[in-house]
């Protein structure tokens, strides 16, 4: 369910970054929910950076710290983060026949964004897992196919 939408006031050459950066006047969706959990939920994979300096931003929203990209952690787009409620539990993603447990630390914004504090990249859409390297490693994912891939998830 969109809610609103945000209207990009700029955009930013991140010369460090990977970041899609958001496109001036461009207006970009927000969602305040995500698609019901089931046993086996569908999302999309895309791959974040949770280290300092990294594409994530600031440091994760669970403990205001940053997270080494070779450990399997997530953030889930703002209806499956559940304002906190799934902070340090432990997911299940399946894809490409492998299946890997990730802790949740942040929040993919699907609220906000186009601003510094996410790294002037545009909000979340509301079915995302942003997940570090750690994670797709342990799909079995080619590095050169790193990026979107469609997958199941559950509560560890």
């Amino acid at each position: 369910m969109k809610s609103l939408a945000i209207i990009s006031k700029g955009s930013i050459d991140l010369l460090e970054s990977d970041s899609d950066c958001c496109v001036a006047g461009k207006m970009y969706p927000t969602y305040t929910c995500s698609p019901p959990l089931s046993g086996s939920t569908k999302a999309y994979l895309t791959l974040n950076s949770f280290e300092a300096g990294g594409d994530g931003g600031g440091p994760s929203e669970c403990d205001n710290k940053y997270c080494n990209d070779s450990t399997p952690v997530v953030a889930l787009s703002a209806g499956w983060y559940s304002n906190g409620g799934r902070c340090h539990n432990n997911i299940t993603i399946n894809a490409n026949g492998r299946s890997v447990v990730a802790m949740v630390v942040d929040e993919c914004d699907s609220t906000e964004g186009c601003d510094a504090d996410h790294d002037y990249q545009p909000p979340c859409p509301n079915n995302i897992v942003d997940a570090s390297k750690a994670v797709w490693k342990a799909l079995g994912v080619p590095e050169d196919n790193w990026g979107g891939l469609d997958i199941t998830w559950s509560d560890a």
